[in-house]
């Protein structure tokens, strides 16, 4: 089922906070799963996976919270628009209603395997996974990965080190509207395994990594530090794609973006535009010319949100 592009000029006004769940609009809050499901037909549905579980110390792999940001800014942004988030501990059983699944998670096996998502995105549903929710085995889940959304982190082939890329030149895309050049330290995965010939895949963050970046001298093979072939790739000045979207064949889209360990990085605009904007797109939403307007969260609200997605997994969320 091909989507139809729905969409809002963007508002000029934003209010003063669209961080916390009391600023939400009362019949559009991040947790009313079975509201969400009960909205209309003009409503586009959101559905984002968080996984409950962090990687290392406080801002890392803060998935959930990452996902209540961006529910509440695509809220703000888009009055017909209801995104809920889901820890992986409360992980959706019903997909039947949604628009578009969004998912960060540590390791993207079991999305990969979930009939619901398969089942979504054969009716159209948008997919997008966010950096450790890139990575998925060879085989099966690969395959689910490359039909949904083009490419993935492949053990042995991809690489995950981090890194400082500088981002200067865009492909024209809908979803680099309003994103200006930015340089940010991160753990951009690269070198991914893409569908054959890249068809239908549009690269939207790319630049040439440092070799320093791959281990083993292009000689031995690790899981996820090197091989020859991405040291050739590299060494040849093959620039690396970070962030692309994916035109389907069966008209859904699809967007990958391997950043995001730092939840802090969520703090620099051009950053958060392209994640607004790759949920905009896989959605079936008009972007404006400028990008998904959004407001520049402080460190001390981006620290908030860590509190309050914590509180609620804790509460079964």
């Amino acid at each position: 089922m091909k989507r139809i592009l729905i969409g809002i000029a963007t508002l000029s006004l934003l209010p003063a906070s669209v961080f916390t769940e009391d600023a939400a609009p009362e019949n559009r809050k991040v947790f009313q799963f079975e509201q969400q499901k009960a909205a209309g037909k003009d409503i586009r549905k959101i559905v984002f996976i968080g996984d409950a579980g962090t990687h290392g110390g406080k801002g890392n792999h803060e998935f959930m919270a990452g996902s209540m940001l961006l529910a509440r800014q695509l809220h703000d942004a888009y009055p017909n628009v209801h995104a809920v988030v889901h820890s992986s501990r409360n992980w959706p059983k019903d997909l039947t209603h949604a628009d578009a699944i969004v998912v960060s998670l540590n390791h993207g096996r079991r999305a990969a395997k979930d009939p619901n998502i398969a089942k979504a995105t054969e009716r159209g549903a948008g997919f997008m996974a966010m950096h450790y929710g890139v990575e998925v085995n060879k085989g099966v889940e690969g395959n689910n990965y490359l039909k949904w959304m083009g490419g993935y982190f492949e053990v042995r082939w991809s690489v995950n080190p981090w890194w400082t890329p500088n981002f200067k030149e865009f492909t024209e895309h809908e979803t680099t509207r309003g994103v200006k050049p930015f340089s940010i330290r991160d753990e951009w995965y690269y070198h991914m395994r893409f569908v054959e010939d890249m068809k239908g895949v549009t690269p939207v963050l790319s630049d040439l990594p440092p070799l320093k970046t791959i281990h083993g001298g292009g000689k031995q093979t690790s899981g996820r530090g090197g091989n020859p072939d991405v040291w050739k790739a590299v060494s040849e000045g093959n620039r690396q794609h970070l962030a692309w979207a994916y035109n389907r064949q069966d008209g859904g889209r699809g967007f990958g973006f391997t950043g995001l360990h730092l939840h802090k990085n969520l703090g620099n605009d051009s950053f958060r535009t392209i994640l607004l904007n790759g949920v905009a797109w896989v959605t079936g939403l008009k972007i404006p010319s400028n990008g998904v307007a959004s407001k520049t969260p402080t460190a001390a609200e981006l620290n908030k949100i860590i509190d309050e997605s914590r509180a609620a997994i804790k509460a079964g969320k």
